[in-house]
């Protein structure tokens, strides 16, 4: 098990619907931190931004987007997560992939799809909420609009250490972002880690990714600069503290997500 975990997000923009630019893109970003870090964290559907354009736009599991990730993972020596436009058995899904550099690959479906673009018309969603356990850390995966249900993300028993949230979220919504995503570490005892995108294609994105503490302080943040690599050493010990000698996990209330 490893006592630290250092985590690195990627806040960049993305070209909409331009698989080979975003991939070169990233790909350079990726290889700055070969060797530097343990997990690198990519924005929601980095590949394509939200398109709704699924027949033209997806790729399936063994296309391109997957096959570069592990290349990137095996030749840079860090696990990669986030998330893409994936086509599966005649389905479509916002996937969040982590893909570890030994070629692991664990997979996790948006549940909460975004009624108010059409998500749901175009997407199925997500049925689980898989636990990935990596180098000891055990870590939740969800992607941008799951953020605003907290049920979904609900730490049960302390099943998780780090809750990861990649995003496309919009600036006009911004001050939901900075709500919530600390509530998320607070009421979950759990390291948050949440990379937005920037850019513009049908909205204005402006990052504000950042780390929280189980506390929820801020650790690492990225700001609104376009382009911006930031990171965090995340500290197992002080967390297993906390939740030693502040127990709230004991007094949660049971429930079964159905």
């Amino acid at each position: 098990m490893a006592d630290n975990l250092h985590i690195t997000g990627i806040q960049a923009p993305v070209s909409w619907e331009d698989r080979q630019d975003n991939l070169a893109r990233f790909g350079h970003l990726v290889r700055r931190v070969s060797g530097q870090t343990n997990l690198v964290v990519l924005p929601e559907m980095f590949t394509t931004g939200c398109s709704m354009n699924v027949e033209t736009q997806a790729d399936t599991m063994d296309g391109i987007t997957l096959a570069t990730i592990r290349t990137w993972a095996r030749e840079c020596h860090t696990a990669l997560t986030g998330s893409f436009l994936a086509r599966d058995n005649n389905r479509y899904y916002n996937r969040a992939f982590f893909i570890t550099p030994s070629g692991e690959s664990f997979y996790y479906d948006k549940r909460h799809l975004f009624t108010p673009a059409g998500e749901h018309l175009r997407f199925t969603p997500g049925a689980r909420r898989p636990w990935v356990n990596y180098l000891g850390w055990n870590i939740c995966l969800q992607v941008c609009y799951d953020l605003r249900f907290p049920v979904w993300s609900r730490n049960v028993n302390k099943a998780y250490d780090l809750l990861i949230y990649m995003a496309n979220w919009p600036e006009t919504r911004i001050r939901a972002w900075h709500t919530l995503l600390p509530a998320r570490a607070i009421e979950n005892q759990a390291y948050v880690c949440a990379v937005n995108r920037t850019g513009n294609d049908r909205g204005e994105y402006r990052g504000h990714s950042a780390i929280y503490s189980p506390l929820g302080e801020k650790l690492s943040e990225a700001g609104n600069e376009a382009e911006v690599i930031f990171g965090n050493l995340l500290d197992k010990h002080s967390l297993e503290d906390l939740r030693r000698r502040f127990p709230v996990w004991q007094d949660a209330d049971p429930f079964t997500l159905e």
